[in-house]
C-alpha cells in the first residue's frame, strides 16, 4: 500500500481515469524498494541483473490480469481479501490470506523504513557511526509517521502526483544520463553467475513489483472501469519493468562486483557515481528519502485501515477497529502496527526483510492466480493466463525457499516460524469465534 492509496480516499467517485490509475499503480511499486534491492539482485544474478527484473515484470504482468478479471467482477475495495472469500468456500483459507496480508505489508513497511535508514546513514557521512544511525533513523521515521497518521495528517492527492513525478524523473535521468557510460565488459558474459541465480535474483527482489494490486481496490472511483482497469494495471507494470531493467542496466554497466558487494545497501546512489559525481550521489539518496517516507506514510494509512476493515469483518481482533473518539483514525491499529515493525526492522537484515516480503507476495499473488483460475467460467478469463501465473508465482517461490536453505537457514527459520504463527493466531481466532458462538446456543 502506497501512495495511490490516500488518493482513493480523497477523489469523489467516478473521477480516477486512466492516469491516475497508472500514477497509482507506478508510485505503488516503485516506493523505495528499488533504491534498496537493486544490490540483491546484482549480487545475485550479476551481470544477468536486467533480465531477473524482466522475469519479475512477466509475472506481475500475468497476475495483474487475474486482478484486472477479478476486480471487474467483484467491484469491492476489499481486493485481494474479496477475491479469496469468493475463491474458497473455507472462510479460514481468507482469513489467513488477509492476515498474510498484512504481513506482507508489514515487510514492505520494514523495507521502506530500512532503505529511509540506510540512504540517510550514507548522506550524514562517515563521521557518523552509520550502523546506529542507521537504525536510529529507520526508527524515527516509523515514529514520525505514525506520529502524522494518529494525528490524522494526510498527504494531498496532488501531492503525492508530484512524488510519483519527482522519483520516476529521477530514476528516468539516472537511466538515460548514466547508459552512455555503459563498459561492455561489465555486461558480458550475461549470464556470469549461471541461469538459476536469475530465477533467484527475481525471486529475491519480487517485492520491487508489489503495489499495482492497490488499483482494483480503487474500482469503485473510476471513470470507466471496464476500460481502464486492466489498461491501468499492465501500463503501470510495464513502465515500471522498463525502469526497472534500465537502471539495473545501468548500474551494472557501471560498477564491477566488488563495489556492489561493498555498497549492496545503496549502490543504486553509488552507480550515479561515475556519471553524475557527487550530486548524482545526492541526488538518487534525496530521490530514496523522499520515495520511502512517502510510501511509509501511505503504507501505514492504508494497512491500518485494512486491518480495521478485517476487524469489523470479524477477521481480527475486534481491538483493531477500535477509532479516535473524534477522528476516523484506527489508533490501535496504527499503533501495533508500527510496534511491530519497528521490532522487525531492527532485528532484521536487508536480505531477511526483502525475502520475506517477496516471499509473502509471491504466495498471495499464487493464491490470486488460483482464485482466478477457480472462478474463470464467473469472471471470464482462459485457463492459460492464470495458469501461467500460478506456476511462475510458485516456481519463483521455491526457488526463494531453496535460496534461503542453502545459504541462510536460520532467516528462513525464522520467516516459515513467522507464517506458522499467522497460520495458528487465525485459526485460533477463528476457533475461538465458533466456541463462543456454540457457548450462546
Amino acid at each position: 500500500m502506497t501512495t495511490g492509496t490516500n488518493r482513493i480516499r480523497q477523489r469523489q467517485p467516478g473521477q480516477l481515469g486512466l492516469r491516475e490509475l497508472v500514477a497509482m499503480g507506478i508510485g505503488g511499486m516503485v516506493g523505495g524498494g528499488i533504491f534498496s534491492v537493486l544490490g540483491l539482485s546484482v549480487s545475485l544474478a550479476g551481470h544477468a541483473a536486467p533480465v531477473a527484473f524482466t522475469l519479475g515484470g512477466i509475472i506481475a504482468l500475468l497476475t495483474g490480469l487475474s486482478y484486472s478479471k477479478l476486480g471487474l467482477a467483484f467491484r469491492s475495495d476489499g481486493g485481494s481479501f474479496t477475491y479469496l472469500e469468493h475463491a474458497f468456500t473455507n472462510r479460514n483459507v481468507a482469513g489467513i490470506g488477509g492476515w498474510l496480508l498484512l504481513a506482507g505489508y508489514i515487510g514492505t513497511l520494514a523495507l521502506y523504513a530500512y532503505t529511509f535508514g540506510v540512504y540517510g546513514a550514507a548522506m550524514l557521512g562517515a563521521n557518523v557511526p552509520g550502523q546506529l544511525m542507521h537504525h536510529v533513523l529507520e526508527s524515527l521515521i516509523l515514529l514520525v509517521f505514525l506520529g502524522v497518521n494518529l494525528y490524522g495528517v494526510k498527504m494531498a492527492g496532488s501531492t503525492e502526483d508530484v512524488i510519483v513525478l519527482i522519483k520516476v524523473l529521477i530514476l528516468s535521468l539516472f537511466a538515460f544520463a548514466g547508459f552512455f557510460y555503459v563498459k561492455a565488459d561489465h555486461l558480458l558474459p550475461v549470464f556470469n553467475k549461471g541461469e538459476v541465480n536469475v530465477l533467484m535474483g527475481a525471486a529475491l527482489i519480487f517485492v520491487a513489483y508489489e503495489g499495482f494490486e492497490l488499483i482494483p481496490n480503487a474500482i469503485n472511483e473510476m471513470r470507466h472501469p471496464g476500460r481502464d482497469l486492466a489498461r491501468g494495471i499492465l501500463l503501470s507494470i510495464g513502465i515500471t519493468t522498463l525502469i526497472y531493467i534500465l537502471v539495473s542496466l545501468v548500474a551494472v554497466g557501471n560498477l564491477v562486483p566488488a563495489e556492489i558487494s561493498k555498497f549492496k545497501e545503496y549502490a543504486l546512489a553509488v552507480a550515479a557515481r561515475p556519471f553524475l559525481g557527487q550530486a548524482g550521489f545526492i541526488l538518487i539518496g534525496l530521490g530514496a528519502l523522499l520515495s520511502t517516507a512517502s510510501a511509509i506514510n501511505a503504507t501505514l494509512f492504508g494497512t491500518a485501515r485494512l486491518s480495521m476493515v478485517m476487524a469489523q469483518e470479524k477477521d481480527l481482533p475486534k481491538a483493531f477497529s477500535y477509532k479516535e473518539r473524534t477522528k476516523d483514525i484506527p489508533w490501535v491499529s496504527l499503533v501495533v502496527l508500527t510496534g511491530v515493525t519497528v521490532l522487525f526492522v531492527n532485528t532484521s537484515n536487508l536480505t531477511v526483510i526483502s525475502s520475506f516480503a517477496s516471499s509473502t507476495f509471491l504466495l498471495l499473488f499464487a493464491a490470486i492466480n488460483l482464485s482466478a483460475l477457480k472462478l474463470r467460467r464467473q469472471i471470464g478469463i482462459g485457463v492459460s493466463t492464470p495458469v501461467a501465473g500460478l506456476v511462475l508465482t510458485l516456481a519463483s517461490w521455491v526457488t526463494l525457499i531453496g535460496y534461503l536453505w542453502q545459504t541462510n537457514r536460520h532467516s528462513l527459520f525464522m520467516i516459515g516460524l513467522f507464517y506458522l504463527g499467522v497460520i495458528v493466531a487465525e485459526l485460533a481466532f477463528s476457533e475461538r469465534k465458533l466456541f463462543l458462538r456454540r457457548g450462546y446456543r
